[in-house]
């Protein structure tokens, strides 16, 4: 049985690990926690966002294996663990109106289904905390919505003998946030301290066309300092990152000064989530074996539910 405090991270895509949260499993597990990934699907339908890639012979031909090595890649620089689920890519619809989902892709799969697969892994991992997103997603990309879907199932499912009873012991996590990246405080941030210097802010248009709904941030991971294994790990997608673009142009002295945090908003818990939150553990007994003892428990109270409706 581990001695350390386990942290499972679920996510629709390769890359998206490196986006939400990165610098947060970095620090955990230099901490000398266990972080796992989970990549719903491999990114075979997402689109090359490098133009330096984009006529790549070989990234076009096997685009599928490629994003596997990407991974690989941005797992040894997070010093996470990783594992795949194996379902497809939707890809993201375009159009008015939009086409429909290809044939077998994840976000068409049975709910029953993709929750099993995720049940397993909680089950074999045994996560404490659990990390997704929000119930729109973060945007409203098929495959991310599902994703909180699926996360939000299996959460309720795994420590429920009578669920999935070929796919494991019971195993509860105590914990559920959503990755809160994109908060409109955060972009105005960087939008107002670049602008500040006098540079030209690639996020104006981002504000001024805003329509996603503020979240309720409840806890703050304070990351400045893994912020480099952050961005080396983004950048080790390299088909899914413009090294140029926006992602990287607020230099890393003014994140420090005004973001230096990562932001969660815990959805369930079966412990108290107390107001300025600056751990994804908190409220866990510091020893592993009574938090293990705590997640194998029956008749668990569940003292925290924020989980919305999604809105469409």
């Amino acid at each position: 049985m581990s001695e350390r405090l386990r942290l499972m991270c679920v996510h629709a895509h390769p890359d998206d690990e490196s986006s939400k949260g990165a610098a947060t499993m970095a620090k955990y597990v230099d901490a000398g926690h266990e972080v796992l990934v989970v990549s719903c699907t491999g990114g075979e339908r997402g689109d090359i966002l490098n133009p330096a890639l984009q006529h790549d012979v070989h990234i076009q031909r096997d685009i599928a294996q490629v994003r596997r090595d990407e991974m690989a890649a941005a797992q040894a620089i997070l010093g996470v663990q990783h594992t795949w689920l194996g379902f497809v890519d939707s890809g993201l619809p375009e159009g008015d109106p939009l086409p429909p989902l290809p044939d077998g892709c994840f976000a068409l799969e049975p709910l029953p289904v993709t929750t099993e697969a995720l049940v397993r892994e909680v089950r074999r991992f045994r996560p404490h905390v659990m990390t997704t997103y929000d119930e729109n997603g973060g945007y409203p990309h098929p495959d991310h919505i599902m994703c909180h879907d699926v996360a939000v199932a299996a959460f309720d499912a795994a420590g429920d003998p009578e669920a999935y009873p070929t796919a494991g012991d019971p195993w509860q996590p105590l914990k559920l946030y959503y990755s809160a990246t994109f908060s409109r405080a955060r972009v105005e941030a960087f939008h107002q301290a670049l602008t500040a210097l006098g540079e030209e802010s690639p996020y104006r248009e981002w504000l001024e066309n805003w329509n996603r709904p503020d979240r309720a941030v409840t806890t703050r991971i304070h990351c400045g300092a893994w912020f480099d294994r952050r961005d080396a790990a983004l950048l080790a997608h390299a088909t899914q990152v413009d090294p140029e673009g926006p992602w990287f142009r607020v230099p890393r002295d003014v994140q420090l000064e005004v973001w230096p945090v990562e932001d969660f908003e815990a959805a369930a818990s079966f412990v108290p989530v107390l107001e300025g939150e600056d751990d994804l553990f908190a409220g866990l007994p510091g020893d592993v074996a009574r938090a293990d003892a705590m997640a194998t428990a029956r008749g668990l109270r569940l003292v925290l539910d924020t989980r919305k409706e999604r809105v469409e």
